[in-house]
């Protein structure tokens, strides 16, 4: 494990206890099997993650842990854990393996600024979504009165991504909270969506809905909303208070 990984856990504005619990998972799955970073560059961190699967049915057959970790308690769930620790850290592994830029001429500079913009642009909004989700964990209630976390205070990682939140309502149903810095375009409902499918093929929950909160909406996904009963869309709103020094 790179010793950056702890300040990345930092910068992403976890709970002290989240980061802890997520250092310690990487490093029992590198003590039980060996370095992430050997297995991602020898490719295969698919079987190690192949390793750490356990779905519902597996459970209902009593199957044994098929992996080389050894723990107490519920299989899934420890497995689950592990397995959500292990793309956490590949997914700090995607963000710091950017190249270094190669010399160019200099009429492609221009071209360079735009990118820069957008990369700067994109530091913003990811910054400003840690924001909301860190705002949110420290109270949930904020978007529904009713909601739990029950996401191990970190994203679920599931087969098309991460999941921003993930809560169980009052009622019993869990909820998918997808957050979007700014003004979303059409495909955060197509994102929501696999997410929700995701959590009905791991989970096998039919009682499942998703929240989108964003500071506008574009029209489509608007649209989209009023024919899918369970979305929901919440707009957030940032307000200054100032102070005399």
């Amino acid at each position: 494990m790179r010793p950056e990984y702890a300040n990345w856990l930092a910068a992403q504005e976890y709970a002290g206890n989240t980061q802890a619990a997520q250092l310690h998972r990487v490093q029992r799955v590198e003590q039980c099997y060996e370095s992430l970073d050997e297995l991602v560059e020898a490719g295969r961190i698919d079987d190690l993650l192949g390793e750490l699967a356990y779905s519902v049915h597996d459970e209902r057959m009593g199957k044994p842990n098929p992996s080389k970790i050894p723990f107490e308690g519920n299989i899934r769930n420890n497995l689950q854990s592990y397995r959500n620790a292990v793309n956490r850290y590949l997914k700090f592994l995607g963000e710091m393996g950017s190249e270094p830029r190669p010399s160019m001429p200099i009429q492609a500079l221009s071209a360079v600024a735009v990118i820069e913009d957008d990369v700067s642009f994109d530091k913003q909004r990811l910054s400003l979504e840690r924001d909301m989700q860190a705002a949110l964990r420290r109270d949930i209630s904020q978007l529904e009165r009713g909601l739990r976390i029950v996401d191990d205070g970190a994203e679920r990682a599931v087969n098309s991504g991460f999941i921003d939140i993930l809560c169980e309502d009052d009622q019993g149903a869990t909820v998918v909270v997808e957050l979007k810095a700014g003004k979303t375009d059409a495909r955060v409902v197509g994102q929501v969506l696999g997410y929700m499918g995701d959590i009905i093929s791991e989970d096998e929950k039919a009682d499942i809905r998703g929240i989108i909160v964003a500071h506008a909406f574009d029209r489509r996904t608007a649209s989209a909303a009023k024919a899918v009963p369970n979305l929901t869309l919440m707009r957030y709103a940032i307000r200054f208070q100032f102070e005399a020094e």
